[in-house]
């Protein structure tokens, strides 16, 4: 008997992740991998894992489906923390995505296509700042999803703040549209007001 199974622990095997390929991991291994944690995603190649989910990010999180679904048109659709497929090599997940509702082709997807996507939408952790601020929205700006959306904390309030970027397709880059604190108004991709300081409120009943 192995020291491990003697103090009651699995064989140290099972917590080795898997070897990469030379070339990197490809979009469709996320699907493939076993025992991949939750919410990873796959950027040029390499894995990347979530750290623990502050209580502001859920809560801003919440606070973004909610209200997205409330007021998008009824050929759009909400999607939280799915993935995008953008390339062989990427695929991000972004923390609220709106898509056209015919986007959703079965029960067993998991993942959308990139020219599916409207609006992504990031809120940025402690750990993923240059991902968030950097690294992601250009990838989004080159695989052309037109409309972007990045919330960070106001540090004083604790609220969150939403930097709204629309696509150039010339240059297939992001111009900073507006910044919103306290009230978010935007007509693209569609009308839509948002109280950003309701993030610690109840959200009231969902649109008939």
């Amino acid at each position: 008997m192995s020291a491990a199974s003697g103090n009651g622990l699995e064989d140290e095997s099972a917590y080795r992740w898997p070897i990469p390929p030379a070339e990197g991991w490809t979009a469709d291994d996320l699907d493939r991998i076993p025992g991949l944690p939750p919410h990873t995603e796959l950027i040029d190649g390499s894995l990347v894992f979530m750290s623990p989910q502050t209580r502001f990010h859920m809560r801003c999180m919440r606070l973004l489906e909610h209200s997205l679904l409330q007021q998008a048109p009824e050929h759009l659709d909400v999607d939280r923390e799915f993935t995008i497929k953008l390339d062989a090599r990427n695929r991000p997940e972004p923390d609220i995505l709106v898509v056209p509702a015919e986007a959703a082709t079965c029960s067993n997807q998991t993942w959308h296509k990139p020219e599916d996507v409207l609006l992504a939408i990031e809120v940025v952790s402690p750990d993923s700042r240059e991902r968030d601020r950097e690294v992601k929205p250009r990838k989004y700006a080159q695989a052309g999803v037109p409309h972007f959306w990045r919330v960070e904390q106001d540090e004083e309030k604790g609220l969150p703040v939403v930097y709204v970027f629309e696509l150039d397709p010339a240059t297939r880059s992001y111009g900073l549209i507006g910044i919103f604190h306290d009230r978010l108004k935007v007509s693209l991709p569609f009308d839509v007001e948002i109280d950003l300081t309701a993030m610690n409120r109840r959200p009231g009943p969902p649109r008939p």
